[in-house]
């Protein structure tokens, strides 16, 4: 079917919406009218070369929420008519990883950005020329429709607002897991997060539920910084340097426990910065992406061995998208999780490159695209 999609063809230049073909599932596919897309950084790595993707033209977008309009052979799990999260990293549920408790490092992973369909290992999208497209994770979410592999759709409630769940597929499970799985914050403990938009504003309600004692908010928007305080932290500074004392003086100069970071762009040389505030045998878990060209980094390594400091990566929070998924949401419908205040604004498919704009201004803590029928 014809359809349109937003499409990178080189490094540093706007999305570009174009025409393109999606094809129809195949084995275990799933075919999907979508309704919600959110729009995460990590699709801007894709224009800055942060995230190489294995060829171009690229259909951006990762995070995402719609209703199942076909199923190929094999389909089990999904009918037509089920509204679905998509989760940016599939869950086979058979690899090793995924049997030993470790989804999010499902072996499907390794696949992500080749573009190819883990079925049989063609191009489901094509361009109005026919050149193959490479969607982003094997998603694509910013078009109107969309072809995927049944492990990386989710089931969920059929009264959960779309723009509300297409967060789940990113940003939610990524941030919340972030202090709740690979953080494993405790009851009481001090916790930093650097970083507060989508990803670092879910981190840190995952903190507050898991009973942190201060939640110290650091990022340089003062706008963010005051969001950060009605979502519960209870110090907001703009900087590592300007909190430091503070920290200090709070926790009788024993530092966080768990510092997560949650930036746009991780930096090398700012890791032993954010150790600075890590406390003796505490944890600094680095969520946000660098570049994979990068592969230096300023640190300590002395002070790393002697205060037995640990830094942790953390992809998808850790988290289990089959099961995790459905639980957050339930979290949100009992009201525990303040999902629809993280959505700043609502974008049409055309004004994506405004939506990106504004997210690296530091104007929206997460923005969506809610398709309508014009984009179809």
């Amino acid at each position: 079917m014809k359809t349109k999609g937003a499409i990178l063809r080189e490094l540093n230049t706007p999305w570009k919406i174009e025409e393109i073909e999606i094809g129809d599932p195949k084995a275990h596919e799933i075919k999907i009218r979508m309704e919600a897309a959110g729009m995460c950084h990590s699709d801007h790595h894709l224009m800055t070369g942060g995230i190489p993707m294995a060829g171009f033209p690229i259909l951006g977008g990762h995070e995402g929420a719609g209703v199942v309009e076909e199923i190929g052979e094999g389909v089990t799990d999904f009918e037509v008519g089920d509204h679905v999260v998509l989760s940016f990293i599939p869950s086979c549920g058979k690899c090793k990883s995924c049997k030993a408790g470790v989804a999010n490092l499902c072996d499907f992973g390794a696949m992500l950005l080749q573009g190819e369909a883990v079925s049989d290992h063609t191009f489901r999208i094509h361009t109005a020329d026919g050149d193959p497209v490479y969607p982003m994770t094997l998603l694509g979410t910013f078009s109107p429709y969309m072809v995927v592999h049944e492990a990386s759709a989710v089931k969920i409630d059929k009264d959960i607002p779309f723009e509300v769940a297409a967060l789940c597929g990113c940003g939610i499970p990524t941030g919340y897991g972030s202090s709740t799985r690979s953080g494993d914050v405790r009851p009481g403990e001090d916790v930093a997060i650097i970083g507060v938009g989508g990803v670092g504003t879910a981190a840190l309600q995952g903190a507050v539920i898991a009973g942190a004692r201060n939640v110290f908010a650091i990022d340089p928007v003062p706008w963010k910084r005051e969001q950060a305080l009605k979502f519960g932290a209870t110090h907001a500074f703009a900087s590592v340097e300007e909190a430091m004392n503070e920290i200090g003086n709070v926790t009788e100069w024993g530092m966080c426990q768990k510092v997560i970071v949650t930036v746009g762009e991780v930096h090398g040389t700012d890791v032993d910065t954010w150790m600075s505030i890590t406390a003796k045998n505490g944890t600094c878990v680095l969520t946000g992406m660098g570049n994979m060209a990068d592969s230096n980094v300023t640190l300590n390594l002395a002070m790393l061995t002697l205060l037995q400091k640990n830094l942790q990566g953390s992809i998808f929070g850790g988290a289990n998208p089959k099961l995790d998924i459905p639980n957050l949401l339930s979290m949100y419908k009992l009201g525990k999780l303040n999902i629809e205040d993280m959505i700043t604004r609502q974008y049409t498919l055309d004004q994506i490159n405004e939506g990106y704009s504004d997210m690296l201004e530091g104007r929206n803590i997460r923005g969506v695209i809610r398709y309508t029928d014009a984009d179809r």
